[in-house]
């Protein structure tokens, strides 16, 4: 990052309930930059972000975005911690507060809607490329947020599991910013279509004009 070439310039995004917006644009394009700046990861030079009716900019407005928004990253490596599975995805519940035989219930739902029932004592880091990627989306899904963020969702995985997401984010009521690359994939998930170019985001023909950002 640096001021003389700018990551997003004029980027104008407004995702509204319900609404699932696929994010399509060449490496490097800023994709991943423009999700870790919703969740604050990342702060912006100019410009403001405004998330479940607030403006947000110091760190302490992200924590309730944090709580709400489900964060899916690129590489799942990134996201996974824990020695097993279960662990893993228990995490974030545990976090909130909820009780234990609630966690070990979501637990036992999310694995199984993602195909991934008998996984929960498997070690982490032995899964395959597309076992951690499922176990990763299973720790977002677990924490049951309001907004979805994700970032290459089917990235490596084969057919069979690529169909198993499907079913379950099309079956999901939350908003969802969706990055990938795949087109038919978005096309059976989005109600709408960015493509960001130079800096701004444009629709595309997979989509209706989308106006400017507020979640």
């Amino acid at each position: 990052y640096g001021p003389r070439r700018p990551v997003l310039v004029d980027c104008s995004l407004r995702l509204s309930p319900g609404q699932r917006v696929g994010l399509l644009g060449s490496n490097g394009s800023g994709k991943t930059t423009l999700l870790a700046l919703i969740v604050g990861l990342l702060r912006p030079d100019q410009g403001r972000i405004e998330i479940f009716g607030r403006f947000r900019s110091r760190e302490a407005d992200f924590h309730e975005v944090r709580r709400r928004v489900g964060l899916l990253f690129q590489d799942a490596d990134d996201q996974l911690f824990c020695p097993t599975v279960a662990e893993d995805v228990a995490f974030g519940p545990l976090n909130l507060g909820k009780p234990r035989e609630a966690v070990r219930q979501i637990v036992a739902r999310t694995l199984r809607h993602l195909g991934l029932e008998g996984y929960e004592d498997r070690i982490t880091h032995k899964l395959s490329g597309g076992e951690k990627r499922l176990v990763a989306l299973a720790t977002v899904l677990a924490m049951e947020p309001d907004v979805l963020l994700l970032d290459e969702p089917v990235a490596g995985l084969d057919e069979a599991a690529t169909e198993r997401v499907v079913d379950v984010l099309a079956g999901l009521p939350q908003a969802m910013l969706i990055v990938a690359h795949d087109r038919p994939f978005l096309k059976r998930l989005a109600t709408h279509a960015l493509v960001l170019a130079g800096g701004k985001l444009e629709p595309t023909e997979l989509d209706q004009p989308v106006a400017e950002m507020e979640l």
